[in-house]
């Protein structure tokens, strides 16, 4: 048997709905924000319940407008360290200055323990992560002691389409929330990223941004530092589409995980990553035994048929070569969880015959102890 990491679904009514709105798009020949972008932020918005939702370029793009118009130069950002590049490059390219947290063993998130720990006169606001679609459980608590102490919250919610906790969505706990659509995610657009909030200043401000800082899109005055940052007709028509399957993709991944759940009960030497609320199931993450070697586990299975997904992340930021002497200190729950987990395979279509030669090859594997 073979099993990917992931596989995108697009079935074939999805597919005549997407060509049928990139045709109309080539026939009006208005490519880029247009009827397709207007619709899938409209659409989105509703989905999140916020007030207004504005497509970006990226998931990156849209961390990196709202670090601008938050105004974070020379100004700390608290992050986690087990996270995207973006998250801080975000920061950095809006001249801020990152200062890293480590994280909670689990969920894989900032909590508010470490957060009072790493704050100082200098932090202006907080970055937190839905590692793998997993809302933070202490998400209300952080949000109030921001409020409390004048920082503001944006959520990376590259992670997070659909997820939520207290019956709220991802992007509604924080100033806004930054989604991601890139090929890999639970709904994709290839590329293109959104930007939730309730807030119609901010809102107005990342339209504006995002057209290289014009207050007319098609008069060429410029009034601020914007860049390119649009998302394209075509961008838009496929994330439209894929939107109407959200939560049939949440379903389905979600009975999966279930199921990958109640076969890892007894399996002592592994410890699935659970939410306290409803996740996207963008990943289903598990802590391995220390001891087991992650690359020999994941190279015996691969012998199998089985690829795993990518981790969450393997190099926390302060071990990026790139970041070498730019982010220090020690994070040793974060280090301890990039080292030793995997994320089992997950996707819309998978079946319970997979995920049991999953579970099965992982359980015999580590028996046996031959990933020691």
């Amino acid at each position: 048997m073979k099993i990917p990491p992931l596989k995108i679904q697009f079935s074939k009514a999805d597919r005549k709905e997407i060509l049928r709105r990139i045709d109309e798009a080539l026939d009006k020949g208005f490519v880029v924000m247009g009827k397709n972008v207007e619709e899938f932020e409209r659409e989105f918005a509703k989905y999140c319940g916020t007030k207004y939702a504005v497509a970006v370029s990226s998931g990156s793009s849209a961390l990196e407008i709202s670090m601008r118009i938050l105004d974070v130069k020379n100004k700390e950002v608290l992050i986690p360290t087990n996270t995207f590049f973006s998250t801080a490059t975000a920061v950095l390219l809006a001249g801020g200055k990152v200062k890293l947290v480590d994280v909670n063993l689990e969920s894989f998130s900032l909590d508010l323990k470490n957060l009072k720990k790493r704050m100082t006169k200098n932090t202006t606001g907080i970055i937190i992560v839905h590692i793998g679609g997993i809302i933070s459980p202490e998400i209300e608590e952080i949000r109030r002691w921001c409020h409390k102490q004048g920082l503001w919250l944006i959520e990376d919610a590259a992670h997070a389409h659909g997820s939520e906790i207290n019956k709220k969505k991802a992007g509604k706990f924080g100033l806004g929330g930054c989604y991601s659509f890139f090929s890999t995610k639970v709904i994709t657009s290839g590329e293109g990223g959104m930007v939730v909030t309730d807030k119609e200043d901010l809102a107005q401000k990342i339209k504006h941004l995002r057209n290289h800082g014009k207050p007319e899109p098609w008069v060429s005055y410029h009034t601020d530092l914007g860049s390119n940052w649009r998302m394209s007709e075509f961008s838009a028509a496929v994330g439209l589409v894929h939107l109407k399957n959200l939560d049939k993709f949440i379903a389905w991944r979600k009975k999966t995980a279930n199921l990958y759940t109640k076969l890892l009960e007894e399996v002592e030497e592994v410890k699935p990553v659970l939410p306290e609320g409803e996740s996207s199931w963008y990943k289903y993450i598990v802590l391995i035994k220390r001891g087991i070697r992650r690359d020999k586990l994941k190279s015996l299975l691969k012998e199998r048929g089985i690829s795993l997904s990518g981790e969450v992340y393997e190099i926390p930021l302060h071990l990026q070569p790139v970041f070498k002497g730019i982010l220090k200190g020690k994070f040793p729950v974060a280090e301890d969880i990039c080292n030793r987990h995997i994320c089992l395979p997950l996707y819309y279509g998978m079946t319970d015959e997979e995920a049991i030669y999953v579970v099965e090859n992982l359980k015999e594997i580590i028996i046996k102890k031959e990933a020691l």
